[in-house]
């Protein structure tokens, strides 16, 4: 068992941080007699793969959905792993279509020269799109 001094050292991560992941149930700590905490080894790998997910701008309710089926006061098996990891790939999956979709979208816009000023007379003639309601249309 680990303390929060110790995982903070392992994970760079703030006790703060640790504290916040413990709240969403992303991770679990135990209590000392003393009331401390103290994680299980194998929340590292937990912690770590938060923290990529933060720097890629994965929102952190991707992860809770991909950590869904981790057991929490154990040390998730291969299987376990794999399972999670193949629910995380079809939302990364997801994540990178829209994001391409997008990249396609202002590629369109901006290659014209217009600034999407003609595009948007051309695509979207009489503001149409706004009856479907605020926002990028186009894009959702």
């Amino acid at each position: 068992m680990l303390t929060v001094s110790e995982m903070v050292r392992r994970t760079g991560v703030a006790a703060s941080a640790l504290r916040f992941y413990e709240e969403l149930e992303l991770i679990a700590a135990v209590r000392t007699t003393g009331n401390q905490r103290r994680y299980a080894r194998h929340m590292i790998r937990r912690v770590s793969l938060i923290s990529v997910a933060k720097r890629l701008g994965i929102p952190l309710s991707d992860v809770q959905d991909a950590f869904a089926d981790l057991p929490r006061d154990a040390t998730p098996s291969q299987d376990d792993w794999q399972r999670a990891s193949r629910r995380w790939k079809r939302t990364l999956e997801e994540r990178r279509r829209g994001i391409e979709r997008l990249e396609r979208e202002l590629m369109g816009c901006i290659g014209c020269g217009c600034l999407s000023m003609k595009a948007c007379g051309l695509l979207n003639p009489d503001d149409a799109l706004a009856g479907g309601g605020s926002g990028p249309r186009r894009l959702d």
